[in-house]
C-alpha cells in the first residue's frame, strides 16, 4: 500500500499542529469527526470496521486531550483504515483552523465546462453527479468496489483503463482513507481536469502538487455542534449538509 499523498499532508500539517489538543472524536456509522480545542471541525468517512470482536479502534477511550500531532499521524498507519480516518479528520479539523486557499463555493462539475465528446471517469459512485453527467452527454465510466445493484460500473481492474483514457477524472476523497488514492493517480493517462471529491477532501493544494489533481472539492465544517451530533447518530452527508460549506480549491 502506497501512501505518499496521506505523507504528504502529515509533512505539510504537523509544523501547524502546535498548541492543538483533540477536544472531542465521534466515530460514526457513517463519519468520523474530530474537534480540536480551537472549535475547529474536520470529517472524514468511516469505513466499514472487520474488528473480531466488539471493539473497533483499540484506542478508543484515550483519544480527547492528545496532541492533535499525535492524531494526525494516525494518517500514515498502513494497519487501521479507522486510524487514517481519524488522521484524516484530524487534517481536516487543523486546515479548518488556518488560512484558506483561495476557494470557490461554485459547483464544481459544472465549473469544468464538460463537453458531450468528453470521457470522465468516476471512481465511486456520486448519484447527484451521474444525473449531471447524463443531462450533458458525456461518456461516463464508473469504478465502484460495492457494484450498485443495476448500475453499469467497473472493477478496479476494468477501471485503469477508463482512468488511463479520461479527459477528465472524478476521484472519491475516500481513496485516501482505503489506501488507493496513490494507485488511481498513478493510473491516470493525461486528463485535462482531475477532481478529488468528497467531505473528506483536505483543503492542502500542497500536498497535491506534482500529481495529475487539479481541483480539491470537499466541505468545511461550519457548526461544529450540529455536525458532531449528526455523526453520533449515524449520518451522513444529506444530514450534515445544512452545517457544512461545500467549496473547491484549485492545486
Amino acid at each position: 500500500m502506497s501512501l505518499i499523498i496521506q505523507k504528504n499532508l502529515i509533512d505539510c500539517l504537523e509544523p501547524q499542529c502546535a498548541g492543538f489538543c483533540i477536544a472531542d472524536v465521534r466515530m460514526g456509522l457513517g463519519y468520523t469527526a474530530v474537534l480540536l480545542d480551537s472549535g475547529n471541525a474536520g470529517v472524514a468517512w468511516t469505513p466499514a470496521s472487520n474488528a473480531p470482536c466488539c471493539t473497533h479502534f483499540s484506542a478508543a477511550g484515550t483519544l480527547i486531550g492528545r496532541p492533535a500531532v499525535e492524531i494526525l499521524g494516525m494518517l500514515g498507519e498502513r494497519n487501521s483504515d479507522l486510524g487514517r480516518t481519524l488522521g484524516l479528520a484530524t487534517a481536516n479539523a487543523l486546515l479548518a483552523s488556518l488560512p484558506h486557499p483561495p476557494f470557490s463555493r461554485d459547483e464544481v462539475i459544472s465549473s469544468l465546462s464538460i463537453a458531450p465528446q468528453e470521457r470522465v471517469a468516476m471512481v465511486g459512485y456520486f448519484g447527484p453527479i451521474v444525473a449531471q453527467l447524463e443531462k450533458i452527454g458525456c461518456t461516463l465510466e464508473i469504478v465502484e468496489l460495492n457494484p450498485h445493484k443495476g448500475e453499469k460500473t467497473l472493477t478496479p481492474e476494468q477501471g485503469e483503463r477508463a482512468l488511463g483514457e479520461c479527459d477528465v477524472a472524478i476521484i472519491t476523497a475516500t481513496s485516501l482513507i482505503n489506501g488507493t488514492c496513490d494507485d488511481l493517480l498513478a493510473a491516470l493517462g493525461k486528463p485535462r481536469a482531475a477532481v478529488l471529491l468528497g467531505p473528506s477532501t483536505p483543503f492542502c493544494p500542497l500536498a497535491f502538487s506534482g500529481t495529475p489533481v487539479t481541483h480539491l472539492a470537499g466541505a468545511r465544517v461550519v457548526d461544529a455542534d450540529r455536525v458532531l451530533q449528526v455523526v453520533s447518530q449515524g449520518g451522513g452527508t444529506m444530514r450534515m449538509k445544512p452545517y457544512l460549506s461545500f467549496e473547491h480549491a484549485r492545486v
